[in-house]
């Protein structure tokens, strides 16, 4: 296995222990869920981070990070995890322009596999905003608000920051709603907003990128076979070159800087406010049933994408203590959770990130993974397993 890639931002420093050390050995061999999977790790692509929180007498924490084969050259179609650093981002680039997140958001075309958007039956005033998208991302990882907040970025704006987070390598080069192919994914909508009496306040024209996003890890391959937009088999891997990508360290410290904003140098901070840090927060914890606007019906379930400790089953989640504040992603055989686990009332925190590959029959866009029967037991019982032995710290 290769070297394991470090964190991109810096990390608080770390604490040391008095407890018995984790292991993830020996948490699998407890448990024969997580053992099976474990046995086939490599088949699997599975990659884990658990992070340790203890805090102070002040309430500043500290961190400690256990990796299971994380490496940034085992590749994972990141899928919807993309939605977490547009919508941060994003906020940011409202803040550069002085506008709050409701403001109403028209997006235009320009070309021909674009598309316009001026209303949105799930917000109170039938116009969709910055706030609203996020909303419906974070909910239910809706693809097509995604589209219009990725436009709004555009591709150099949406890299140049990256960079400047320290995520070089990440590349985030197309929508989810069909459309655009290719390079046409790259050129990106007009946008304008108004306020409520629909006045203009800003206008953005069509993005082109003046840089071409090549990928920076190398190329990726996955699978025997797959099927491609004709419905045809085509017998050699799937190239995911070309497509959106991130690690999983990435997706993780992402999250981590967002929870614990306040307490990074001013310099790797976002650049958001207490308000801004909550809201994003709130709907990234939030179930569906729980919202007004957008509401959603009971096909939504409360684990609908709370795949640690609650994903393989689809009951009403009863404890109100413990929250999950997470991002998911579930694509070409791949599925991923990436959460900030907290119970105030147990003064349990800790973060965990996982990934898992389940495609048996190595066949992309067959419509046959393992999602239910393997990956939605492992990622809950993996994340029911670390909480029972925070638990047991804390005791």
């Amino acid at each position: 296995m290769k070297k394991a890639a470090a964190f991109i931002v810096v990390l608080l420093p770390l604490m040391q222990y008095a407890q018995r050390a984790f292991s993830f050995d020996s948490l699998f061999k407890k448990n024969p869920v997580l053992q099976k999977v474990a046995a086939g790790s490599g088949k699997y692509r599975l990659q884990i981070i658990y992070t340790q929180i203890r805090r102070d007498a002040e309430g500043k924490p500290t961190f400690k990070n256990y990796l299971y084969h994380v490496d940034s050259t085992t590749y994972f179609y990141c899928a919807s995890l993309v939605k977490l650093p547009c919508s941060i981002i994003a906020m940011e680039k409202l803040n550069d322009l002085k506008l709050e997140k409701e403001t109403i958001m028209f997006t235009d075309s320009a070309n021909t596999c674009q598309r316009s958007v001026r209303k949105d039956t799930t917000s109170p005033s039938g116009y969709p905003s910055l706030g609203q998208y996020i909303r419906r991302m974070f909910l239910v990882s809706d693809n097509a608000a995604y589209g219009r907040v990725y436009e709004f970025l555009g591709v150099d704006y949406l890299h140049d920051r990256l960079a400047e987070l320290g995520y070089r390598n990440m590349r985030i080069v197309h929508r989810f709603d069909g459309g655009c192919q290719g390079t046409a994914n790259l050129i990106t909508n007009p946008v304008s907003f108004y306020d409520k009496d629909l006045k203009l306040l800003y206008q953005q024209k069509q993005g082109l990128p003046l840089r071409n996003y090549t990928n920076a890890v190398g190329t990726f391959k996955v699978g025997k076979a797959y099927y491609n937009a004709r419905n045809k088999r085509v017998n050699e891997p799937k190239d995911f070159t070309n497509m959106n990508y991130m690690s999983l360290q990435n997706v993780h410290s992402l999250l981590q800087r967002l929870v614990f904003n306040e307490f990074y140098p001013p310099a790797n901070q976002y650049h958001i406010d207490r308000n801004q840090q909550q809201f994003m927060l709130q709907y990234l914890t939030m179930l569906p049933r729980e919202s007004s606007y957008p509401s959603y019906n009971k096909s939504y379930y409360d684990s609908y994408k709370k795949y640690f400790i609650y994903g393989d089953s689809k009951k009403p989640i009863t404890d109100k203590d413990l929250k999950i504040t997470n991002i998911v992603g579930q694509s070409y055989g791949f599925m991923v959770d990436c959460a900030y686990i907290h119970n105030e009332a147990e003064k349990v925190e800790f973060m965990l990130s996982a990934v898992i590959y389940a495609n048996e029959d190595e066949v992309i866009n067959d419509g046959k993974y393992e999602y239910n029967s393997l990956a939605l037991p492992f990622l809950a019982e993996l994340g029911r397993q670390v909480y029972q032995y925070e638990l047991k710290q804390t005791k």
